[in-house]
């Protein structure tokens, strides 16, 4: 009896292990990403600088260069410390077009930030998978039409693409 319950205790200690495991292929995604990886993916992506303003949303997605943490100058503190090694940037926004539900989705693993009117927005849903070339996470905000930030930290690349569009 004792040896059945060491096997349960033991099975039911590495279930968080199994669980914590993000699922792997395009299509497991919680929601269509046809529109999201094409403008990931797009050859005429705006190449930006971290710490860039822009006027309004891209039509298409945009690659964003990323810098060391320290050396990013992140306007607000990221609400994940980004590990060493790992790269970050921000870019902000002069406005949205209208106030809505919008994707945001990043080519890379990454903490994303959004701050709107001094607060960190949270994501009303988030999918991800891995192996799925061009799209890695997906996440839905509800912006109001004013200025925002977008925080990018804890990715090991210096470079990653994203892309924000109006959520279907």
């Amino acid at each position: 009896m004792r040896g059945i319950a060491l096997i349960a205790l033991v099975l039911f200690g590495t279930a968080p292990a199994f669980a914590a495991e993000e699922p792997s292929g395009c299509d497991k995604f919680k929601w269509p990403i046809d529109r999201e990886r094409a403008a990931l993916t797009a050859p005429d992506r705006a190449k930006l600088a971290s710490g860039s303003e822009q006027a309004a949303l891209p039509a298409t997605g945009i690659s964003l260069a990323l810098v060391a943490p320290a050396d990013a100058k992140l306007p607000t503190p990221p609400e994940r410390a980004p590990k060493d090694g790992t790269f970050a940037g921000f870019t902000s926004f002069k406005t949205a077009p209208k106030a809505g539900l919008y994707t945001i989705s990043l080519s890379a693993g990454a903490w994303v930030d959004v701050v709107q009117d001094g607060h960190f927005l949270k994501p009303k849903a988030f999918s991800g998978a891995t192996d799925c070339d061009g799209i890695r996470k997906t996440m839905k905000y509800e912006l109001a039409a004013s200025p925002f930030v977008l925080q990018v930290s804890g990715t090991k690349e210096d470079s990653i693409s994203i892309a924000i569009l109006p959520s279907e």
